[in-house]
């Protein structure tokens, strides 16, 4: 258990402090992004529009593009098929997360509730949305920055702020992590 609380440690300290997440409206620009991204950034590869096979395909070319440029590639899906696919984590709800492993385990959070599951999962890294409004989300109510910090601090891992975010916002919200869809394709 000591070896495990270790590893969570320092990948916290490691964590990535921008993200990129593929969705099937960036497809087409994500390659150019992986190029423009900061070395180090982390990618989340999610192309839930895609079959099975051709899911596959696709994240096989993106995380070598990621990769080219040091960056961190996390799959939303299970543990088992991050592994098959040599992702470096798992992206998703902090009930799909599953038990601690070796990879980055990253949990999806909206509300109080979903960050006490976060939490209570052990997960590595929260993403909090939706900060602002956003095109994932239209219509959604939108946390806002006090909400969103109020939010953050009942958080046991690093928060990754999501949601409407851009480099500009980025620097409104002075928040030290943040992940973007169209913001940064």
């Amino acid at each position: 258990m000591a070896a495990l609380y270790s590893a969570k440690v320092a990948r916290a300290k490691t964590l990535p402090a921008l993200w990129l997440i593929s969705d099937a409206r960036n497809d087409a620009a994500l390659e150019s992004a992986l190029a423009r991204l900061p070395r180090g950034s982390g990618f989340v590869f999610r192309h839930y529009h895609l079959g099975a096979a051709e899911r596959g395909e696709r994240f096989a070319t993106l995380a070598a593009a990621a990769r080219a440029h040091g960056h961190c590639v996390i799959l939303s899906g299970s543990a088992a098929l991050a592994q098959d696919w040599g992702a470096d984590g798992i992206y998703g709800p902090p009930t799909a997360l599953g038990e601690p492993c070796s990879l980055l385990r990253l949990a999806t959070a909206h509300d109080p509730h979903e960050i006490a599951l976060a939490n209570s999962a052990g997960a590595d890294g929260i993403f909090l949305s939706p900060v602002f409004s956003t095109r994932s989300h239209p219509g959604a109510d939108c946390l806002g920055e006090a909400r969103f910090r109020a939010l953050a601090a009942q958080a046991a891992a690093p928060v990754i702020a999501l949601g409407g975010m851009t480099a500009q916002r980025a620097s409104q919200l002075d928040w030290p992590r943040w992940a973007a869809i169209d913001g940064l394709s």
